[in-house]
């Protein structure tokens, strides 16, 4: 394996849950070399537990601090193993985020609970960050069912809050609002433009936007004729390859348990993606749900797996 001069990019990291099995919603880490086949870390066992609330995570996130020195992993605190039921995690669930942090991917902070979601909230889920130049600090943003006094029944709308270090939170607002639900939210920025990748709750597909800032109202849709044809997918990401200028967006096939799909483009402004063949991507031994990649450099790709390879 050869790796590059330590400020580029040379590898990825997904960080991801496994499904509904007893020790499946815990975070997991797979590895990639070229951002299609991916290889099970610590022996594809959990790396990150929580026993808090829930006891269990879905959904991990993973985002790089702005001076590059630390690193935050956020995720759903929620265990559908436990047996409340889906009805029950989208009305009664749980309004905190499960945090951990760490200077190196290898050690990491014991995790710890924050609550993000406003009082009336039936959950938060999937939760996401991206830094936010402008403003310096990140904008983070999760799913959260509500219900206002016009509306007969609990709609899921995202949701966000600003931090500078996934302690202290400002209040959460409304971010995004359609006639229909919307959960997993992710956003990328290229160029001075951020691209906004949502999942349809009612219809089940997956929706492009493109703003010139993270500004709620900042958005407009973008035609993407093959994600609003490929039903039964959710949990959106949204990663640069580190060599070219292509992009490729993974897609859970919940529908089907299938975990992810990839699917790649060269012009995110075209909104046009082909899904990858079977057989030109590899996705390890375990089931890759949910979660979130990060491009790594040379010195964490080979930290990362002097810890947790085979």
């Amino acid at each position: 394996m050869t790796f590059k001069h330590d400020n580029e990019n040379a590898g990825y990291l997904l960080v991801h849950f496994i499904g509904e099995q007893p020790d499946g919603e815990q975070v997991y880490f797979s590895y990639s070399e070229d951002g299609l086949h991916w290889k099970d870390l610590n022996k594809g066992l959990p790396v990150l537990r929580s026993e808090l609330g829930e006891k269990g995570v879905r959904d991990p996130f993973l985002v790089r601090s702005p001076k590059a020195d630390k690193f935050y992993l956020i995720a759903t605190d929620l265990r559908i193993a436990s047996g409340k039921g889906w009805e029950a995690a989208v009305n009664q669930g749980s309004r905190e985020i499960i945090v951990w942090e760490s200077a190196d991917l290898v050690n990491w902070s014991s995790p710890r609970a924050v609550t993000v979601g406003v009082p009336e909230a039936g959950c938060v889920w999937a939760p996401e960050a991206i830094y936010d130049e402008a403003a310096d600090d990140f904008l983070v943003f999760w799913a959260s069912a509500t219900q206002e006094p016009h509306e007969r029944e609990r709609k899921q709308k995202i949701y966000s809050a600003r931090t500078k270090d996934f302690r202290t939170f400002t209040a959460a607002e409304k971010y995004i609002e359609r006639d229909n639900h919307i959960i997993d939210t992710t956003i990328i920025a290229h160029e001075g433009r951020y691209y906004r990748f949502s999942k349809d709750e009612t219809t089940k597909n997956i929706r492009l936007e493109r703003g010139d800032s993270l500004a709620s109202d900042a958005f407009s849709d973008v035609r993407a004729p093959v994600l609003e044809a490929m039903l039964g997918v959710e949990g959106p990401q949204i990663y640069k390859f580190n060599d070219r200028e292509e992009w490729c967006l993974i897609v859970d096939r919940f529908a089907e348990g299938k975990g992810y799909l990839p699917l790649l483009t060269s012009d995110l402004d075209s909104g046009e993606f082909r899904a990858v063949p079977e057989g030109e991507y590899h996705l390890g031994k375990t089931k890759k749900r949910h979660g979130g990649v990060l491009p790594l450099r040379a010195a964490e790709c080979a930290r990362l797996l002097a810890a947790f390879g085979e």
